[in-house]
């Protein structure tokens, strides 16, 4: 399946393409020949990166899911008012060629969304956090809160978020995405144990990032 995201960019890059095409053959021009092959295969890799492959959904309530597919970049220690003080930030760089297809990581109510505009260094550098520009998504899930960002990169300069305040959210569900090489967050408050490590690859709405600790 593809993203409906990007079905315009996709779409734009076969009209050129045939366009390119057929004014090569009236022309008989090999430059336009040419320009017509490169429109064709953009074309290929924006059907690629605008994959969305579907995802069964892990069954518990006690599960926090990763909201991106990607790379673990690391696992910190924060302090974080709104989720309560004490906590653990997981950060996520998502390659281009990984599906950045973004899904919510549990059940609740999303409490905020707030745009920052920003800067555009590379995802995986660590100023990416709090320099990029990025929407910010506050949940509550009912006996706690957490925080999920997505982030760009230094080639991403566009977030799609469909998530408005006061919207009941499922986990799994998809709520938008970030275009091209980009990051995503995660900030968790201490009564969740982090069940992933650096390094790790993780994927959106199947990736279990974290469980809520017994009492």
């Amino acid at each position: 399946m593809i993203a409906v995201y990007g079905l315009k960019f996709i779409f734009i890059s076969i009209f050129l393409a045939v366009v390119c095409a057929l004014w090569g053959a009236w022309k008989d021009s090999l430059v336009l020949f040419i320009i017509a092959l490169a429109f064709a295969v953009l074309a290929i890799f924006l059907v690629y990166f605008y994959r969305n492959p579907s995802r069964t959904v892990p069954n518990g309530n006690d599960l926090i899911l990763s909201i991106a597919d990607g790379r673990v970049l690391s696992v910190e220690e924060i302090e974080n008012d709104y989720i309560g003080g004490r906590g653990k930030k997981v950060s996520i760089f998502l390659s281009v060629l990984d599906p950045h297809i973004n899904r919510v990581p549990t059940d609740g109510t999303v409490d905020y969304v707030r745009y920052n505009p920003g800067k555009f260094f590379q995802a995986f550098r660590e100023k990416a956090s709090d320099q990029n520009e990025q929407t910010e998504i506050g949940l509550d899930y009912g006996s706690g809160k957490i925080i999920f960002k997505q982030i760009v990169g230094i080639l991403a300069r566009r977030i799609v978020c469909n998530l408005n305040k006061g919207q009941q959210v499922s986990k799994g569900e998809i709520f938008g995405m970030i275009h091209f090489g980009s990051r995503a967050e995660i900030f968790l408050p201490e009564n969740i144990e982090i069940t992933v490590k650096p390094g790790q690859k993780v994927k959106a709405g199947t990736s279990v990032i974290g469980r809520f600790k017994d009492d």
